[in-house]
């Protein structure tokens, strides 16, 4: 496994990876190198205890933007227009939810104080945004990612109350089509994102979607 150093930001090819998708460890979360790092489809992944992970996985979870079409259980909980969306208005409220999410078969959470620091100031940057899902003026649910303008990398989601972050997916969705994104980059495999219709693809295809996609021109989320 390669390891960064902190006086630089260069990574090493992404077919350096490891069987699983760990491709180097070390460095820091500087803006500078996870700008490098997300151009590039590597994303850190790690718990509290471990150093910093760079992941590059074989296989990448994907939502194909443009040709996406929702299950009719999820067109459905889209119609009945239970809960309302705003777009940036509480990141950092978010991610913090997010960090407190109890999921099944996880203990403890990647998202570390540290992790929110770098992306909350990455968010005033105007880099990562954030959906957030309200139900009677209480936030129930969000998002966040990455917005690289025609990929956007969704990190993490949380629901305070049933089907609050499936909502938060398809206004995700729904505003990513209108402004001409082709990608939603959901990272690694899970059972959930399978369920709301997420695919995998392997990395070599991942990375040319991503090259081709920062010659489009997104309106911008």
């Amino acid at each position: 496994m390669f390891q960064l150093s902190v006086h630089h930001t260069q990574f090493p090819p992404v077919d350096w990876a490891s069987e699983e998708g760990i491709l180097a460890f070390g460095g820091d979360l500087s803006i500078e190198r996870l700008e490098q790092a997300y151009h590039l489809g590597i994303f850190p992944w790690y718990e509290l205890d471990e150093p910093i992970l760079w992941w590059a996985p074989p296989r990448r979870m994907v939502v194909d933007i443009q040709q996406y079409y929702p299950s009719k259980t999820l067109r459905n909980l889209w119609r009945k227009q239970e809960f309302t969306l705003t777009f940036n208005a509480q990141f950092e409220q978010v991610i913090r939810n997010c960090q407190k999410a109890v999921r099944p078969g996880q203990y403890g959470t990647w998202i570390t104080e540290d992790i929110i620091k770098a992306y909350t100031i990455w968010h005033q940057q105007g880099r990562a945004k954030s959906v957030e899902c309200w139900q009677n003026g209480q936030l129930v649910g969000g998002l966040y990612g990455i917005d690289l303008e025609g990929v956007f990398c969704g990190e993490s989601m949380f629901s305070a109350v049933s089907n609050a972050s499936k909502f938060a997916f398809l206004g995700l969705i729904e505003h990513l089509r209108k402004s001409n994104y082709v990608l939603l980059d959901c990272q690694v495999h899970n059972p959930y994102l399978e369920q709301l219709g997420a695919f995998e693809i392997s990395r070599e295809n991942f990375l040319k979607l991503l090259k081709a996609a920062a010659h489009s021109v997104p309106s911008g989320m």
